[in-house]
C-alpha cells in the first residue's frame, strides 16, 4: 500500500511580518511597522487577544458581490518594503485585499535555495504564474538562471522592481508577459528545457480571449504540458494552490502520474503560518513537490 506523510510545513523565520492574531473569520498582521486586518475564511476560531486588534492602521472589508474595500484608519504610503532573509519585497493593499506577497511562501523561497544550492551546478528553473516574483527572487539569490511567466503586466513589473529591491537588477531572469500554457507550448516548440518547474496557478480567471480558466478541471493538462519542459537532468517540480477544498494528495497524485520513469520522490502536504503566542497555526494553502533522487536533497 503506498503511504503519504502529508507535511505540514510553517513560515516562522520572519522578523518584517507577524501573524499577530487570527479568528472570527480575519487576521491581524503586522507588514512591517504597519498593522492590517484582513478576512481570512479558514480563522474559524475565536480571536485569541482581542486587545491587540485595536489600533490597526487599515481594514479590508469584504461586500455582498464579492469585492471589498480598505478602511484607513490613517493616510498609508502608496508601498513600503518588507525584507525575508536576504530578499527585499514592495508590498501594499491592493484592491483584492492582497498586499503582493505570501508570506506563507516563504517556506518554499528556503526550499529552492536549499535544492539549488545542493545542486552543485547550473540550474534553470521556469516559475509560472509567477506574480509578483518572490520565488523567482529566491531561485535567482541562489544562482538559478530564471524565467518568470505572468499574464498580468503589472505583476510582471512589480517582481522586476522586487528584484531590484533584492540586489538581483542583473540577475539572469527573463521576464515574460503571457498566458501560462500558450507560453509552455511555444517552449516546447523551439525545444527550450528547464531543471526546475514552479507554478502556482490560480483558482478561477479569464484569459485574454474570454476563456474561462478553472483549476480542477485544466491542472492536469497544464502539469502534463508543463512536464515536457523538464531537462534531461531535472531537480524539482514544485506545485501550489489555494483552491478551497482542493487536497494536497491531488497533486501528490498529478505529480507522481506524470513524473513516474524518474529518480525522485514527490511530498505534499499545508503551508501554515504560526498565529500568536498561543500555539494556534493558521493554514494557508497547499502543496505538492518532486525532487531528484540524484542530489542529497529533502522535502520539508
Amino acid at each position: 500500500m503506498s503511504e503519504l506523510n502529508q507535511i505540514l510545513r510553517v513560515a516562522d523565520g520572519w522578523r518584517d511580518y507577524e501573524l499577530m492574531d487570527c479568528g472570527e473569520g480575519q487576521r491581524l498582521e503586522r507588514w512591517g511597522k504597519i498593522k492590517l486586518i484582513r478576512p481570512d475564511p479558514q480563522a474559524i476560531w475565536p480571536c485569541g487577544a482581542p486587545d491587540q486588534w485595536r489600533g490597526a492602521d487599515a481594514h479590508y472589508h469584504r461586500n455582498a458581490e464579492g469585492g471589498g474595500h480598505w478602511e484607513m484608519s490613517r493616510p498609508l504610503p502608496d508601498f513600503w518594503t518588507v525584507s525575508y532573509r536576504r530578499l527585499t519585497f514592495k508590498v501594499r493593499p491592493t484592491g483584492f485585499k492582497h498586499m503582493g506577497l505570501f508570506p506563507e511562501q516563504a517556506v518554499n523561497w528556503d526550499w529552492i535555495d536549499a535544492q539549488i544550492g545542493r545542486a552543485a551546478r547550473p540550474i534553470s528553473m521556469l516559475n509560472l504564474f509567477g506574480y509578483t516574483g518572490a520565488a523567482t527572487a529566491a531561485a535567482a539569490a541562489a544562482g538559478a538562471q530564471v524565467c518568470h511567466v505572468d499574464a498580468a503586466r503589472g505583476m510582471v513589473q512589480w517582481c522586476r522592481e522586487n528584484m531590484a529591491l533584492s540586489g538581483l537588477a542583473d540577475a539572469p531572469v527573463r521576464y515574460i508577459v503571457d498566458d501560462c500554457l500558450a507560453f509552455i507550448r511555444r517552449e516546447q516548440r523551439r525545444g527550450r528545457r528547464y531543471d526546475a518547474l514552479l507554478m502556482d496557478p490560480p483558482s478561477y480567471g479569464r484569459g485574454s480571449r474570454g476563456e474561462v480558466w478553472k483549476l480542477e478541471d485544466q491542472l492536469a493538462l497544464l502539469l502534463g504540458e508543463s512536464r515536457k519542459l523538464l531537462s534531461d537532468t531535472p531537480l524539482f517540480f514544485l506545485v501550489n494552490a489555494y483552491t478551497t477544498g482542493l487536497s494536497p494528495v491531488v497533486l501528490v497524485n498529478l505529480l507522481r502520474d506524470i513524473m513516474p520513469a524518474q529518480s525522485g520522490r514527490v511530498a505534499g502536504g499545508e503551508l501554515g503560518l504560526p498565529a500568536g503566542a498561543g500555539g494556534r497555526i493558521l493554514p494557508c494553502g497547499i502543496y505538492a513537490a518532486w525532487e531528484s533522487g540524484s542530489e542529497k536533497q529533502g522535502v520539508a
